[in-house]
């Protein structure tokens, strides 16, 4: 019985697809170029950073360092990070739901601690979770498996009793790979059909998680 649900952040309990695809617009921008959403969704959502500057560096062949286009990223992330970002449609009720039913409630993010941590008191959700695991705490990102199977362990729950529910096809290769059943909420992509046979369900909002765990735990 599934008695703990381990949550992404970024484009499945947050809505920061939008300001992601605006920070490499504005990169872009400086050199003259420019991105369209179908190539950001295409070749960019739901990769790391390191990746994503690696490949858009090379393919509007910027005069910049790595290093460099991730410091503007920061910099441009901050000033949208303090105008607000929203939790997803459902995020809210969601969490309630768990609270008030006993799940145990884990956040599982590639973010920095700092950063997800701003971004949910700003929604006022910084105390929803029993269990936050970062990036920077697990030697391997996803697609590995590292920072979910950490997750279980902050639990102190097996993974058959966990749930993981992800946006991403890292994230979904990641949850699948740590042996734990995972929901997928696609965000602005939609992951490949050989991703999507990884998932328990694909479902279209987290409002549509309640009625899958009630379902289930019947």
């Amino acid at each position: 019985m599934k008695n703990t649900v381990i949550f992404d952040l970024d484009g499945l309990l947050i809505d920061s697809e939008p300001v992601a695809f605006q920070l490499y617009c504005d990169l872009t921008a400086e050199y003259d170029r420019h991105i369209s959403l179908e190539e950001y969704i295409h070749r960019y959502s739901g990769k790391t950073a390191v990746d994503n500057m690696r490949t858009l560096i090379n393919a509007y062949q910027l005069p910049l360092t790595i290093e460099d286009g991730l410091a503007f990223e920061a910099v441009k992330e901050k000033e949208y990070i303090a105008k607000g970002i929203p939790l997803k449609q459902g995020a809210r009720e969601l969490l309630s739901y768990l609270q008030d039913r006993g799940y145990k409630i884990v956040l599982a993010s590639s973010s920095s601690r700092e950063r997800a941590m701003e971004i949910l008191t700003q929604n006022q959700a910084e105390n929803a979770f029993d269990q936050m695991v970062f990036g920077t705490e697990v030697k391997r990102g996803k697609p590995h498996p590292d920072i979910f199977i950490k997750a279980c362990e902050c639990a102190k729950e097996p993974p058959q009793n966990c749930l993981v529910l992800e946006d991403s096809e890292a994230g979904i290769q990641a949850a699948y790979a740590a042996g734990i059943d995972v929901i997928c909420i696609p965000d602005m992509k939609i992951p490949a059909e050989t991703f999507r046979k990884m998932t328990a369900a694909e479902l279209s909002s987290l409002n549509d998680v309640i009625v899958w765990l009630e379902q289930e735990q019947a």
